[in-house]
């Protein structure tokens, strides 16, 4: 009967999270429902309907389950790839069946690294440029502003 009890309780402990206090769980779920909320007033303008109280809690206690969900599969795809971090491959095997999203996730994520990419080559052009003033003898240039209080 102990044992039962134990195992119940390290169950209980799992699905909350590690070191996951009950109120974290609670005032996570609280934003959660109001951003639901929040989208449901959106759409109920855009398309003039009406959602009830009882569909916008609905939607939000199943949305914020399937996502507890995804975390769990991000988790372990990370885990099985013998990984502590969750990364980009994971997300993109996670929404595999949706190939919208998927096309979508690896368009964004293109357009990330893309980006990045561009970044890193302003940075090394940027420090290259410094370095050759560095090493010429450059007059300083002083600027005169009419604004300017000195004199």
């Amino acid at each position: 009967m102990e044992r039962r009890k134990e195992e119940k309780e390290s169950e209980e402990a799992e699905e909350k999270g590690a070191g996951e206090r009950p109120s974290d769980t609670l005032r996570l779920k609280a934003a959660f429902h109001y951003t639901v909320a929040c989208l449901c007033e959106e759409v109920a303008e855009d398309k003039e309907i009406q959602f009830s109280k009882q569909a916008i809690a609905a939607i939000s206690e199943i949305t914020f389950r399937q996502c507890e969900i995804f975390a769990k599969d991000l988790e372990m795809f990370a885990r099985h790839a013998k990984r502590s971090t969750v990364n980009l491959e994971d997300v993109k095997l996670l929404a595999r069946r949706s190939k919208s999203l998927l096309k979508y996730i690896t368009q964004k994520s293109e357009e990330l690294a893309l980006n990045s990419l561009e970044q890193k080559k302003k940075k090394k052009s940027g420090s290259k440029k410094g370095r050759r003033a560095s090493d010429e003898q450059v007059e300083p240039v002083v600027a005169v502003n009419e604004d300017s209080n000195m004199a």
